[in-house]
């Protein structure tokens, strides 16, 4: 009886989608194939790489009236935010601007007697397993620079966005690019790792859950491939004495809720300075009071359903077991009718919290942040820093000296000043401790999706 992968609605529970899934010696024909087609893709002149993703996005961009309630229906973001395309047409225009300067050639010596320069050769079948939150985006981080640098692609999408892949494909492909070339595989996790296992693949992005990036690792083990890994994050927020305070709770409480809270450097923990705090506090509340929870569907909904009904328990869960512990909820239950046991999570502010509480050690990713008072900038760089995880921080000063002060004690990826929950293209994307390893976009991004290769030429 062949497998099926479902997608389950977070609107209703109902099946919005199923594939079945494919055999592993049927999945190792279309790669083999995708290997086929890469060294024509790569011997093409990088201009022509560069126009068909450039046309394969903007195709992608037409399909936006179908995308949208699409999303809304596979992972619960409201309709009122639209799609994704404009960060993915973002990121992938921006790698595709920088794509000649990124991957020219590092000359060494042009001399009457050597010739010795270092070239950018892609890896050959890039496999991205993309995660559910964001699925555009994420994907497209990898996607579109590895086929500029004259990659194959293979594309794994999560479950809960089952259509994703499918359609990238599809946009791509109806833009002109080789059919075979980018390819969407339905594959559940025992296929997934026994493909790694043999090396069917020359690099590898993961984005998703340390437990899912240690399988990953686990399973790529001896085969010496390549590994890009975005997994959990814990991103917090420090509101200092001299931020501009309206600036600081609007964007922080965006970050926090944004998505359901569903977002890869949402905002998790907010740290703000004693002089600041209970105003803080004061305008996040009615912030937060004035969201609308309901269906997705309808333009009046600001917070829809998180994507399963599995992720939101476990947000109830942390809520509750930090309650016990002392915590103090600020959102009055009554403005925000759930579904008992269900997708459809209220969103909720906690003070009164502390560091050996969940909620503010393990990743949430829900509608809920918890927030303490601190008295000076030593007290929060060790809370900062007092984490597993090291994706993103958010500094909020007027001092920009001061700021980089405190980012360089930091243990994280990027550090943000008077912005957060944001991905810039220029910039590399990456992670340290169990956020992960590697980085997408930026000129580093090309240069972990290729592999050098050196020539030493003597002249007669």
């Amino acid at each position: 009886m062949t497998k099926m992968l479902q997608c389950i609605s977070p609107i209703d529970g109902s099946v919005f989608a199923e594939r079945p899934v494919i055999e592993p010696a049927a999945a190792r024909e279309i790669l083999a194939a995708a290997r086929g087609a890469q060294r024509a893709w790569a011997a093409r002149p990088l201009a022509d790489r560069v126009a068909v993703v450039r046309a394969g996005v903007a195709r992608l961009g037409e399909m936006q009236a179908e995308m949208v309630p699409e999303l809304a229906h596979m992972m619960g973001r409201p309709v009122r935010y639209g799609g994704e395309f404009g960060g993915t047409n973002e990121r992938a225009s921006y790698m595709a601007d920088i794509a000649e300067t990124a991957l020219a050639p590092i000359v060494v010596e042009n001399s009457d007697k050597f010739e010795r320069r270092i070239m950018r050769e892609p890896h050959g079948l890039v496999f991205v397993i993309a995660p559910w939150n964001y699925p555009y985006m994420t994907a497209i981080n990898t996607v579109a620079p590895a086929l500029i640098a004259g990659n194959a692609v293979a594309l794994k999408h999560a479950t809960q966005t089952l259509l994703v892949g499918e359609r990238m494909v599809r946009a791509f492909e109806e833009a002109g690019l080789p059919k075979g070339l980018f390819i969407n595989l339905f594959l559940d996790h025992g296929t997934t790792e026994a493909l790694i296992g043999t090396r069917e693949f020359d690099f590898i992005n993961f984005t998703g859950s340390v437990g899912g990036g240690r399988a990953i690792e686990r399973a790529a083990a001896g085969t010496f491939t390549g590994l890009g890994l975005e997994l959990g994050g814990k991103d917090p927020g420090y509101v200092m004495e001299d931020a501009d305070l309206d600036a600081a709770v609007d964007t922080l409480i965006d970050g926090a809720m944004f998505n359901s809270g569903q977002c890869c450097c949402g905002i998790e923990r907010i740290y703000v300075h004693e002089s600041l705090y209970d105003a803080f506090i004061e305008k996040a509340v009615a912030i937060v009071s004035g969201y609308k929870l309901g269906n997705p569907m309808e333009e009046a909904t600001t917070l829809g359903p998180m994507a399963h009904k599995r992720f939101a328990a476990l947000v109830r869960e942390q809520t509750k077991e930090a309650v016990a512990l002392g915590a103090t909820p600020l959102i009055d239950p009554k403005q925000f009718p759930e579904d008992d046991g269900g997708a459809y999570l209220m969103p909720q502010i906690l003070t009164g919290v502390f560091h050996e509480m969940r909620v503010m050690r393990e990743e949430s990713f829900g509608p809920i942040v918890g927030i303490m008072k601190v008295k000076d900038d030593a007290e929060a760089i060790r809370l900062m820093n007092d984490s597993d995880f090291g994706l993103t921080a958010s500094l909020w000063t007027k001092d920009t000296e001061r700021a980089a002060i405190i980012g360089a004690q930091l243990e994280t990826g990027t550090v943000f000043m008077n912005r957060a929950d944001y991905l810039d293209p220029g910039l590399c994307w990456t992670g340290c401790k169990d956020t992960g390893r590697g980085g997408a976009l930026s000129v580093i991004g090309f240069q972990n999706l290729t592999r050098p290769k050196s020539y030493h030429l003597k002249k007669a």
